[in-house]
């Protein structure tokens, strides 16, 4: 008999942000698939006995490719049982999910999709600001700092990105974000607009800069190091 697959959005990586569901099936799963950002303290919730399979992809950093991770995921599937797959903030948002959903949907494997809190989310909260200001801030958007080159995204809407009544989250962009910043400047984005480089959200390891958007540029071009972050900027808050 085919498993079931549970997609389950861990959050950020503090596990008291875990949902009631997600640890429901953490607790039942007879295999855990879990990305880096998933792992530590979150796992004491898997049950005894499961599968514990480590398939993160890091940037900069050897990975199981997409495929593999795919494969497995509906290899474990197949042999029956409750199998999650545990993915760090909400697996909706720049996490792979479709291609694993497809991958699912081609074997006749069935799923759930259990959302989590975002990573956007729980760092505007661990800074101590709204996304959204009123008579401010009249839209949020988030978007990747990279595509699967891990290069900037060639297509990415710069005029939208420069908007100033925007409050922008950039996934994924420590690399790419002097070269989209200068873009950005280009299209008429102040120097001095306010953002803030989040990084390790919701992990011992956080840590918050305040900064400007150029001021960021500047820092990362120097060094980028390895903590996994998001970058916001735009009319952001200062409480």
């Amino acid at each position: 008999m085919t498993g079931f697959v549970s997609f389950v959005g861990s959050g950020p990586g503090d596990p008291e942000l875990l949902t009631l569901k997600a640890v429901d099936r953490l607790k039942r799963a007879d295999a855990v698939l879990f990305d880096d950002l998933s792992s530590g303290p979150i796992l004491q919730y898997a049950r005894d006995g499961a599968d514990l399979v480590g398939v993160g992809k890091r940037a900069g950093r050897p990975s199981p490719k997409q495929d593999h991770v795919s494969r497995l995921l509906v290899d474990y599937a197949k042999e029956g049982g409750r199998i999650v797959r545990l993915k760090s903030g909400d697996s909706g948002l720049f996490g792979r999910l479709e291609e694993e959903l497809v991958a699912c949907q081609n074997a006749g494997v069935d799923y759930e999709i259990i959302p989590g809190v975002p990573s956007a989310i729980a760092a505007a909260a661990a800074i101590g600001i709204p996304l959204t200001r009123r008579m401010t801030a009249r839209r949020v958007q988030f978007v990747t700092g990279h595509d699967a080159r891990g290069e900037l995204p060639p297509d990415t809407n710069i005029a939208a990105l420069a908007d100033p009544g925007a409050c922008t989250v950039v996934f994924m962009g420590k690399r790419t974000w002097p070269k989209l910043c200068g873009t950005l400047m280009d299209h008429g984005l102040p120097p001095d607009t306010p953002a803030i480089l989040a990084q390790a959200v919701g992990t011992a390891d956080q840590h918050v800069t305040r900064s400007t958007v150029a001021g960021l540029a500047d820092q990362l071009a120097a060094e980028i190091g390895t903590k996994p972050a998001l970058i916001l900027y735009g009319p952001l808050a200062e409480v």
